[in-house]
């Protein structure tokens, strides 16, 4: 296996707005909570208005899209009734898509992704990569919408059984690899598709690192890459205090900034968060830092003597979505060095 180096990111998966396609660093996808035993927030933004609020509040602070979700998929979680579910995000979806935002609906239900792309969304993100239900693969390829197929072995309830694999990256890899034959095979666009290496589903914590080492082997199946690392286990047992304990979620985001950074710099095509300023800015730190290297390369400096750099970002400054005073969202990138406005899935 080689090691992943510093390239483009990923094409786009479509079809997605040109707000989002036109840019070329990997997006920031802000994780949306509506639940009340999320293991990040604990049911901080269940009721609606709360989460809508707390979705304007992650644009400002540089979100591309918007991942909405009713159901916990923490280890042990149990499931909740797919009415329920309904309930939870599809008034959110479509108060978030209606004032402009990109939104995607985190679930892995057929009947919950048809309504949440009739509401509005653009995006089905599946951490069962279809295999919870067998009407997934028809609803995507029926809407056409992009759907991310997640590594997923099993529910939350029973997923930490599963954790047995010869060589992580390569079982991902071909996993993945039958999800997305199962896709193209029940009619959809491949190129709707967006790949998940699933960290922290199924995978102790050992297992993570070399998925995140290897994330150019994910990507030579030729879809986007999305990496979901988020406050997980594994960064928290990395985190460890003197006697061991993991550090809690909210201690874990600036290690989380450091992984969108170095899955920028691999050619993530999308990193999914709650705390968005920080790997707004990372993902703006490895682009910068990619184009640097381009430049370097192409004017034939190894350090870039006698080279032409251009200077700022390719991509502007950090603030993704906007709101004006009527409230409206949208998803623009903002002005170089604008000041942010000030303002949370995963195992």
């Amino acid at each position: 296996m080689c090691s992943p180096t510093l390239g483009p990111v990923t094409r786009h998966p479509s079809p997605l707005p040109a707000a989002l396609t036109d840019l070329r660093r990997t997006l920031v996808m802000g994780v949306v909570n509506v639940t009340p035993d999320s293991f990040s927030d604990g049911g901080r933004w269940y009721e609606p208005a709360a989460a809508v609020a707390h979705a304007r509040e992650l644009l400002a602070d540089g979100a591309d899209l918007l991942d909405v979700g009713g159901e916990s998929t923490r280890p042990g979680a149990l499931r909740v009734p797919v009415d329920e579910e309904r309930r939870r995000v599809l008034p959110v979806i479509a108060e978030l898509a209606s004032a402009g935002a990109v939104v995607s609906v985190d679930t892995t239900r057929a009947r919950v992704a048809a309504d949440a792309v009739a509401a509005g969304a653009h995006v089905i993100n599946d951490v069962s990569g279809g295999l919870a239900d067998p009407d997934m693969y028809r609803v995507v390829a029926e809407t056409g919408a992009v759907y991310v197929a997640m590594h997923w072995r099993g529910h939350a309830d029973v997923m930490d059984s599963l954790a047995t694999y010869d060589d992580v990256v390569l079982d991902v890899r071909d996993e993945l690899a039958q999800r997305l034959d199962a896709l193209v095979g029940a009619g959809a666009d491949p190129a709707q598709v967006v790949l998940d290496p699933g960290l922290g589903f199924a995978k102790p914590g050992s297992d993570n690192w070399p998925l995140l080492a290897h994330l150019d082997v994910l990507a030579a199946l030729g879809r986007p890459v999305l990496v979901g690392a988020s406050r997980k286990r594994f960064l928290g047992h990395l985190l460890a205090d003197a006697d061991g304990r993991p550090a809690p979620p909210e201690r874990r985001d600036g290690a989380t900034a450091a992984v969108s950074a170095l899955a920028a710099a691999a050619g993530a095509w999308c990193v999914r968060v709650h705390d968005v300023a920080g790997s707004a800015d990372a993902v703006r730190v490895a682009d910068a830092w990619a184009a640097a290297r381009a430049d370097a390369h192409g004017s034939g400096g190894a350090h870039g003597s006698g080279g032409t750099h251009a200077s700022g970002g390719r991509s502007g400054g950090r603030s993704g979505g906007t709101v004006d005073p009527s409230g409206t969202v949208g998803t623009g990138t903002g002005a170089a060095g604008a000041p942010r406005q000030d303002g949370e899935h995963g195992v």
